[in-house]
């Protein structure tokens, strides 16, 4: 079938962007638009560099073309990202040395995040990477316990005249956690901003080095943790951690909803659906959804964000936290295996997302008025 420029532009016409009154063409993301034989090739210019709103143009485009112009097209689709500067944001500067910084969160308790973060930070450092995780669980850090470093003290040391903490390292990671300055069995009390002093500290007196990847273990919830972490860094993205159960999966929403929030806008590298489902070691076949099937899979399909993969509920992921050796560390085991796919595909995310959006900002917010703009 033959078609025209016209005919694709007359089919982007009955298209809007996703929070945009106007269709593509009215508004002006339509750019240019090329046809050579069954090829299509758009051009898309965004005013938002949100990763979820790209997707979902670029994924509209590719359908309408197919159902009103030719099913048999092959549709390119390019998008540039020229998004005008926010009042609510600020350019923050990025910590000398640390080239990504990925925060690792929750909408609550109890799913496996640190777990999850541990095992990442070991599989990237096993495949090259320099890596470094802060464990930004004020309350309850476990870090340290994971790494087997808990009655270890990062020692000081002199930087460009300057005293820094050194962070503790094993596994060939970096850890910075309050647990090194807290008894085993002192409760930490604090106020949001006695914990984000303490967090701030631990960013930029610490002597880090060069890092390909500071994963930062944000504790449960939507809190004051949170934007204190995000008003101090530039994360480059934010990877979610849930079961498939429907109480957990209600509050993962949140937590993505937060990172996208307009005055936020941290890009969501996408959802780890952990304890997927349950394999006995002496039927290492055998799958048992105890928790439910695929349903962070299917809330990342519903939210347009990445799935990154599934983590098995086994016992041994539990006995290597506590006697401080990570899961990951064992060698051609199937769990060595789920860790290594889904921190590829962490990987893989974050190098489309530095292709293809500009660096995030940080934030500056204010107790009375949320998100709010600093004179400079």
């Amino acid at each position: 079938m033959s078609f025209t420029k016209n005919d694709v532009k007359e089919a982007l016409q009955t298209i809007t962007l996703a929070g945009d009154g106007k269709n593509m063409v009215e508004s002006g993301a339509v750019r240019n638009i090329m046809t050579f034989a069954n090829e299509v090739v758009v051009d898309l210019t965004l005013a938002t560099p949100a990763m979820h709103i790209k997707k979902r143009a670029e994924a509209d485009v590719v359908k309408v073309i197919h159902e009103k112009v030719s099913a048999d097209a092959k549709v390119t689709v390019n998008i540039k990202v020229d998004a005008p500067k926010n009042p609510n944001e600020i350019k923050g500067k990025p910590v000398p040395g640390i080239r990504n910084i990925i925060a690792v969160a929750s909408g609550k308790g109890g799913v496996g995040k640190s777990t999850v973060t541990a095992n990442i930070g070991v599989t990237l450092a096993k495949m090259g990477f320099k890596v470094g995780i802060l464990d930004a669980d004020i309350y309850g850090p476990s870090v340290p316990i994971m790494f087997d470093v808990e009655f270890e003290r990062p020692l000081a040391v002199n930087v460009d005249g300057k005293s820094k903490m050194k962070p503790v390292e094993n596994y060939g990671v970096q850890v910075l956690s309050i647990g090194f300055f807290t008894k085993p069995n002192q409760a930490v009390i604090w106020r949001g901003p006695m914990a984000a002093k303490a967090l701030n500290q631990m960013i930029f007196d610490a002597a880090w080095g060069e890092l390909d990847f500071l994963l930062i273990d944000l504790p449960p919830g939507t809190g004051d943790i949170h934007l204190s972490i995000m008003q101090s860094l530039p994360i480059t993205g934010a990877v979610i951690v849930s079961t498939p159960q429907h109480v957990a999966l209600a509050d993962a929403k949140k937590g993505v909803a937060m990172f996208q929030q307009e005055n936020i806008n941290v890009p969501v590298l996408g959802i780890v659906e952990n304890m997927a489902y349950f394999t006995p070691e002496e039927l290492p076949e055998n799958k048992y959804y105890i928790f439910g099937k695929e349903g962070a899979k299917h809330l990342a399909q519903d939210l347009e964000v990445p799935f990154l993969g599934e983590i098995p509920l086994v016992q041994s992921i539990r006995e290597a936290g506590d006697v401080g050796r990570p899961a990951a560390l064992q060698t051609a085991t199937p769990l060595e295996e789920a860790f290594d796919e889904l921190t590829k595909n962490i990987v893989q995310e974050v190098v489309n997302r530095n292709d293809q959006l500009p660096p995030t900002e940080a934030i500056k917010i204010t107790t009375m008025a949320g998100c709010s703009a600093v004179k400079k």
